[in-house]
């Protein structure tokens, strides 16, 4: 099995592969073209980019600057919003429903690093699939952690870090992610 083939399996894979090396200068190569891409009103993707994502929906946006591991593994719903800052480290899946709206500065992580200090000195790592449902608020400067499913119409409030699984309709806040009572 090849790196590529592992991190796509979420095995432990080795981030320092040639192929997954190689995807990640492409996705950097996008990341540029629509960070320099002429502002135009309601500008969604730059073509660059939208050809690296695994699948895009109708009038999803981006704004830019924007940054992806690998894009290949990104998938967005219809009426999808990304603002400024955004980083998604795509090492596996990551699904992101209609009609999401994601604020400035938000971070999504997928890759898992090895606890055994010799392996990840090695690169290696494990790629947990991340998926935020429907009509979902990311409030700006949140971290969504590797592994996390965030239900449908779920509020995330600005500057929390998600552990662990937010329900559909949830609101969290904080350091780690907590139900508001």
């Amino acid at each position: 099995m090849s790196a590529r083939d592992k991190m796509q399996a979420g095995d432990w894979y080795s981030c320092l592969d040639e192929e997954l090396g190689a995807l990640r200068n492409t996705a950097r190569a996008a990341c540029h073209a629509h960070r320099t891409e002429p502002p135009q009103p309601l500008a969604a993707i730059s073509p660059a980019l939208a050809e690296v994502f695994g699948t895009v929906g109708e009038n999803a946006l981006i704004e830019a600057p924007f940054h992806c591991a690998y894009g290949i593994n990104i998938h967005l719903g219809c009426n999808v919003y990304l603002n400024a800052n955004c980083v998604i480290l795509d090492s596996g899946r990551v699904e992101i429903g209609d009609g999401t709206m994601i604020g400035p500065g938000v971070q999504i992580y997928c890759a898992d690093h090895h606890r055994d200090v010799e392996l990840r000195r090695q690169g290696i790592e494990r790629a947990l699939p991340v998926r935020i449902g429907a009509d979902v608020w990311i409030g700006g400067g949140a971290i969504v952690m590797p592994g996390v499913r965030v239900g449908d119409q779920a509020i995330i409030g600005a500057g929390s870090v998600v552990t662990k699984d937010v329900a559909a309709g949830a609101r969290v806040v904080g350091n780690p992610a907590r139900p508001l009572a």
